[in-house]
């Protein structure tokens, strides 16, 4: 009896370990490439990158980020990305190999949800942009009269004091922030509720056929970023005091190099960035074939991910040097009001500085709704990450 029952477990066995091999994987190697591309390089560097730095000194920031990036990024991909090419397995049954560690990926696969939710928000606020794009003028192209005096428009001898019309279209026409809430929350604006129902109608087109459909979105979705991104870092170079700002972007402030603080933005910034720590290049790996060399794969990843960040620097700074020249501002770090809208000041500046037709740009500029349906929504696509389940995209929208 003892010899049947082994030999009975022997057999199930094969079984149970073909259940647990990849139902699909990658068309091929370039796939995986371009959608580990198109994930790490999105939102956290476009959007995220330029405000963090903002807020922490501009060059001050740069080295600390950079020596994160090599010490800290680099290692922890290459461990990810081995980790579920080894196990062939999704992020929380990868751990099976350490079942004390399985609440770490319980946790990656939550925080994924939770950091999707935050990115659809940001689609929404673009996709805002991309509609308003679609008018004869740039509506943050002037100032508006019911901004009253608080715009500038570049031409005013004292506008010291004053807003772009980029930011006060945001803060005001986009956001609708008010000075303070005596008159309660109010009701959500219809136009935005809209946009982010748009949002996750992306995720789910792009999610609906797993890896069949995101692989091939991820050939456009990893390139036309760079595009976008160099065209508008050559007009913002351009532009008159540019220098000035990208000058206080790599210029460091030696003695906030000491602070602690700077140097946990600067790690915070790199798990953001490189999308380490969430379980989705777990989740991708494992649809790699078994002996892929994923090094070079990384190096590739890794460094067009810093490239990708200094040069949304560049531009965001460029910007904030042109707009310090416009108002007279000689402090640059107090041009603009900093924090997670900087990005939706800068880049709709620099597009209205085109003299010709800068709504064929200002379109493109939505990329980032793209984009974001490739790092952010992808990180939604954990499409088996207790095991092999089918790709339950409609749980996740959900989530």
């Amino acid at each position: 009896m003892a010899q049947l029952e082994i030999s009975t477990k022997s057999k199930e066995k094969p079984a149970e370990n073909t259940a647990e091999k990849p139902a699909e994987q990658w068309g091929n190697g370039l796939e995986f490439l371009f959608s580990c591309i198109s994930l790490s390089v999105g939102l956290g560097n476009i959007w995220r990158f330029p405000y963090i730095a903002f807020q922490n000194g501009g060059g001050t920031f740069v080295i600390p980020y950079l020596i994160a990036l090599l010490v800290i990024g680099r290692p922890v991909y290459y461990l990810e990305i081995s980790l579920g090419q080894f196990t062939g397995r999704g992020v929380v049954k990868a751990f099976d190999m350490a079942p004390l560690l399985k609440g770490v990926a319980v946790g990656q696969v939550l925080a994924t949800a939770a950091s999707i939710t935050y990115y659809s928000s940001i689609m929404a606020l673009t996709l805002r942009f991309l509609l308003a794009s679609f008018g004869s003028e740039l509506p943050w192209s002037r100032c508006w009269e019911s901004w009253g005096t608080d715009c500038h428009d570049g031409n005013a001898q004292n506008s010291s004091g004053k807003m772009s019309p980029a930011q006060l279209y945001f803060e005001r026409e986009i956001l609708h922030e008010v000075p303070n809430i005596d008159n309660g929350l109010g009701l959500p604006n219809w136009q935005l509720v809209a946009c982010l129902a748009v949002a996750w109608l992306v995720i789910g087109g792009v999610l609906i056929r797993g890896i069949k459909s995101s692989g091939k979105a991820a050939y456009f979705l990893g390139v036309f970023p760079y595009v976008v991104l160099l065209i508008l870092l050559l007009r913002a170079v351009t532009l008159p005091g540019a220098i000035d700002g990208i000058i206080y972007f790599f210029k460091p402030q030696w003695r906030e190099l000491l602070n602690p603080l700077v140097w946990y933005a600067a790690v915070t910034q790199v798990f953001f960035s490189l999308a380490i720590c969430f379980g989705t290049l777990i989740t991708y790996a494992s649809y790699n074939n078994f002996n892929r060399n994923v090094y070079n794969d990384i190096v590739i990843i890794t460094t067009m991910d810093s490239c990708s960040s200094i040069i949304a620097g560049c531009i965001t700074f460029g910007i904030l040097g042109n707009l310090a020249r416009e108002t007279g501002n000689s402090d640059i770090g107090s041009v603009v009001k900093g924090g997670a809208g900087l990005a939706f000041i800068s880049y709709p500046e620099a597009i209205a500085k085109f003299e010709y037709v800068p709504q064929a740009l200002a379109a493109p500029w939505a990329w980032d709704p793209a984009s974001c349906a490739s790092s952010g929504i992808n990180s939604a696509y954990a499409p088996r990450p207790f095991g092999n389940l089918p790709a339950d995209w409609l749980f996740w929208a959900f989530l």
